[in-house]
């Protein structure tokens, strides 16, 4: 029985967001306007960004124990470059982690624990099935 640990995170997040989107949770209003960080210029150019968004916060959830959006903005954050200063670090948005966990939530994957959130035996059965997915096929 395989797990989220004995798999390669890329290939465990890129199924788990392509489940997530047939699953046809909500998708914010926002996401095709804001930017994920103040260190970032751009907003995402990939049209699939909110499930991938969701699939890696559900793996940190999963890995990181009860673990709060203060803890994931720093996870996700991102160092901006400035053309004559030095590089400065900037922590990820909270507003995108924080609604991908209150979706989390909603599906039944994540629950709030006294400090943070930790995953459900639903999340975890749903990230170990994709795990023995990937071991059996040998990607």
């Amino acid at each position: 029985m395989a797990n989220v640990k004995d798999v390669d995170a890329n290939e465990l997040i890129k199924i788990a967001a392509a489940k997530l989107k047939e699953l046809n949770i909500e998708k914010p209003s926002y996401m095709g306007y804001v930017k994920t960080s103040a260190g970032k210029e751009r907003m995402p150019a990939d049209e699939d960004f909110w499930y991938v968004r969701c699939a890696s916060v559900l793996r940190q959830v999963y890995l990181k124990g009860p673990i709060g959006v203060s803890r994931l903005r720093t996870k996700y954050g991102t160092r901006k470059r400035h053309a004559v200063r030095r590089h400065h670090y900037y922590r990820g948005s909270g507003s995108i982690i924080r609604d991908s966990l209150i979706t989390l939530e909603k599906i039944g994957y994540v629950q709030k624990a006294k400090k943070g959130r930790i995953i459900t035996a639903k999340g975890k059965s749903f990230l170990d099935k994709i795990s023995n997915e990937i071991i059996k096929t040998g990607a």
